[in-house]
């Protein structure tokens, strides 16, 4: 029991069903589009999770426990509140949510209602304009709470059998919720600022954030209405699991509210879901009429009190308490401050800096490559986006799965830049050191004799044989098309079967064709 890292430790079946735990959010957006996310403490829920719970019953007492706050998530709150902006709470309280549904079988939700433990933060965000990674605009929204909370169970709904089923083995475990104003008005900004809160999370370490897992799930509540009048109706879209569906659902709901009161309809404050197959929002239940949660006071937790370096008192044990200041000044390097280093440590383009922090492990990748090889950041980021990149998502593979290592790579490149091969010929060495046959790029280079020419009278004689062989293009390049050149290096590559050097190739060529 001591073990377990849930957030609350309720009865004994709750803690039989939590066996592992990772951090738990939620993030609520408004505007044109009011988002919720949250991410379950849980790391690893698969379909053998129910086998887990037979096989746990025995050992676990039959006697109630008393509910109990978890440090770990009351730190991971205030490292997230600090990250957002957020003035963090020294005192803040805990509350009864009362509301009887099958997923939750204690009849009432553990949160914070009237003094959540951060408030009014800020998160930046950039979005492309036109979808052009060059043209990049920053935005800000309001970050109004940030409360801590616990899950509810997971219900399955099974359309065959017309019966739904509930999985519990999240219930009673800890929930943050992050609440945003209504500063957004459209799915690509609610997309864009949920991933950067998703970027946040995983670098604080305040949960893996894994949508896919529902370790960060978000709820979109959307309302239209014209410039300059209040709010209109919103309805929730509830349980989104990914960023791409997060904004087809608001676009979609967006568009759906706006046809409705054009063609004299009203909306109906309910609660919709995704379709994600049919790519629309449909209805679950209507919220018109207010329900009474009957919050109370939470008589198992006491107010939860927070110091910094100020009021914490000299004769404290600190171990016994939080310190704000103390969590604050040992916060990692965000999003964006990793972003900046990378553009002014290597010199990259802000864009492909965006790139690398999106992709799971591929910025700590490109670093490794730049330390181990000759060639500067600015060539080798072409290949880490250009080519590795795009062979890791033709696959469906992450950083850490690839078969060829940032030394592989590195290697490579020194080839590369030593001018032993093409680039041509290096394209190739990656597609061979892609099948993991566990050969170095040098092996396959020799093996596959991808060598450049050395021999400078060969490769003139090739060069000859072009210009010979091709009368209308050099009467082309010699009429002031320059461009035509680049078709004549084409051919001398072909018939060296990529193993001359490019440059070497148009030197020789200028020089007979100016002759």
């Amino acid at each position: 029991v001591r073990q377990i890292q849930s957030f609350f430790l309720f009865s004994s079946i709750h803690l039989m069903l939590v066996k592992r735990t990772v951090k738990l959010m939620r993030a609520h957006l408004k505007k044109t589009s009011f988002v919720s996310s949250f991410c379950s403490f849980f790391e690893d829920v698969s379909v053998h999770h129910f086998i887990l719970v037979k096989q746990s019953i025995s050992s676990v007492p039959k006697c109630s426990t008393v509910t109990v706050l978890n440090r770990r998530c009351v730190e991971a709150a205030v490292m997230t509140g600090l990250a957002l902006n957020c003035s963090i709470n020294k005192k803040s309280l805990f509350d009864r949510k009362h509301y009887f549904y099958a997923d939750l079988p204690a009849g009432y939700q553990i949160t914070q209602q009237r003094v959540p433990i951060a408030v009014n933060g800020s998160l930046s965000y950039s979005l492309c304009i036109d979808n052009k990674m060059s043209q990049m605009v920053t935005k800000t929204v309001r970050i109004k709470q940030i409360q801590l909370e616990q899950d509810s169970g997971k219900s399955l709904h099974d359309d065959t059998r017309s019966q739904t089923l509930v999985d519990l083995n999240r219930a009673g475990v800890g929930l943050m919720e992050v609440v945003m104003e209504p500063d957004m008005c459209c799915g690509e900004e609610a997309a864009a600022a949920v991933r950067e809160l998703q970027l946040i999370l995983q670098t604080l370490g305040s949960s893996q954030a894994v949508m896919a897992e529902g370790q960060l799930r978000v709820d979109a509540n959307v309302s239209v209405h014209h410039p300059g009048e209040p709010y209109g109706v919103r309805t929730e879209v509830k349980n989104i699991n990914s960023i791409r569906f997060l904004a087809k659902a608001i676009d979609y709901e967006i568009q759906r509210q706006i046809e409705e009161l054009e063609n004299g309809g009203t909306i109906l404050n309910e609660t919709r879901a995704f379709d994600s197959k049919l790519g629309c929002t449909v209805p679950m239940r209507d919220k018109e009429g207010k329900q009474d949660y009957r919050f109370m006071p939470e008589p198992n937790l006491p107010p939860l009190i927070l110091y910094d370096a100020k009021s914490l008192p000299a004769n404290m044990n600190h171990q016994q308490v939080i310190n704000i200041d103390w969590i604050h000044e040992r916060l990692p390097d965000l999003p964006s401050v990793k972003r900046k280093k990378l553009v002014e440590q290597y010199g990259i383009l802000p864009e492909h800096s965006f790139t690398l922090l999106n992709e799971d492990g591929l910025a700590e990748f490109f670093e490794s490559v730049v330390k181990q090889t000759q060639m500067k950041p600015k060539k080798v980021i072409g290949w880490i986006l250009k080519d590795l990149l795009s062979y890791l998502k033709q696959h469906s593979l992450t950083v850490k799965e690839s078969p060829v290592s940032s030394f592989l790579l590195a290697d490579l490149l020194n080839l590369l830049e030593k001018k032993e091969i093409s680039s041509t010929a290096a394209k190739q060495v990656l597609a061979e050191l892609w099948k993991g046959k566990g050969k170095t790029p040098l092996e396959i280079v020799k093996e596959q004799k991808l060598e450049l020419l050395q021999d400078q009278k060969e490769l003139e004689q090739i060069c000859q044989a072009v210009i010979d062989g091709h009368k209308n293009e050099v009467m082309a390049i010699k009429a002031g098309n320059p461009k035509v050149l680049n078709k004549l290096i084409g051919l001398v590559q072909k018939k060296t079967e990529g193993r001359s050097n490019p440059v070497l190739v148009k030197q020789l060529l200028e020089k007979k064709l100016s002759g």
